[in-house]
């Protein structure tokens, strides 16, 4: 993978993954197509599971990477975190309050946004819509850190971030196009409705990617910023979702630990071999 990867730009790297990204969430969609429900249990556990990889993300992928390159680049670290941190929150709160969107299992009255006579499919895409745009920034952002050849950032880990994020993509299709079926749509009407969702990680991804590769000085508070708009979806929306029925809550906990645990493998296993790596590559060069 790593191979395939380094023979494009950093921009076109954030493209192919979070397309990948997008197909995970087509997928997902796609269970349409073998059913018209998912066990509950099951469905808040997927839920929870994507919290714990996002909450994982944040921190071992962007705001640990974004740290230590704010002490590399002379910044006074804690303060670059925190503005940039917020600054994601803010900016998916402002967002959150602004576009009209309908969490799944909700009433139409129960929308969110500015007023609009939109019907309620199109609430629930953009509901996702809007878990989705900090997650491909997330990914743009990991590929352009990895391009400025700094030891915190590395392709490892953005493809690590990248693959995570498809993970907990998978879920999201199915938490749009399952109701969506539910209440009668055709199961391809269903299925297209629910991968639109993802259409904007590969647009969040490149412009996120391109952003930072322009703006390198501005590298740590990009990381930091993508962290806290992740842990914002992730505290605002997927955990009150995945817990809503009771009965579930510790099963669903587990799950989120889960995701947690399978996302810091992912990071922290690829720093581990890309260690390893360097030091078989300097024990060669010794050895000659």
């Amino acid at each position: 993978m790593l191979d395939f990867l380094q023979q494009y730009s950093p921009i076109a790297q954030a493209l192919i993954a979070t397309i990948f990204t997008w197909g995970v969430t087509a997928a997902g969609a796609a269970l349409v197509y073998v059913a018209k429900t998912v066990d509950p249990k099951l469905m808040d556990s997927m839920l929870g599971f994507a919290a714990g990889v996002m909450i994982a993300a944040s921190f071992w992928s962007l705001l640990a990477p974004g740290i230590e390159m704010a002490e590399q680049m002379g910044q006074i670290s804690w303060l670059t975190a925190v503005i940039g941190f917020m600054g994601g929150g803010i900016f998916m709160r402002l967002t959150d309050r602004l576009l009209p969107h309908l969490h799944p299992g909700m009433a139409l009255n129960q929308r969110e946004g500015i007023k609009t006579s939109w019907q309620r499919s199109t609430l629930l895409v953009l509901a996702i819509t809007l878990h989705n745009i900090p997650e491909g920034l997330a990914v743009g952002v990991a590929f352009g850190a990895a391009a400025a050849n700094l030891s915190s950032a590395t392709l490892g880990g953005a493809i690590a971030l990248a693959v995570g994020i498809g993970l907990q993509n998978f879920p999201e299709g199915a938490a749009v196009a399952l109701p969506l079926r539910r209440e009668g749509m055709g199961r391809t009407r269903s299925f297209l409705m629910g991968q639109a969702s993802g259409m904007v990680e590969p647009i969040a991804g490149a412009l996120g990617a391109a952003f930072v590769l322009y703006m390198q000085n501005i590298l740590p508070y990009a990381l930091c910023f993508a962290a806290g708009a992740m842990i914002f979806v992730v505290v605002e929306e997927l955990i009150p979702e995945s817990q809503r029925n009771e009965a579930n809550i510790d099963f669903v906990t587990i799950a989120t630990m889960a995701g947690f645990a399978v996302m810091m493998i992912l990071d922290v296993a690829q720093a581990d071999i890309l260690s390893a790596n360097c030091q078989a590559h300097t024990a060669n060069i010794v050895i000659r």
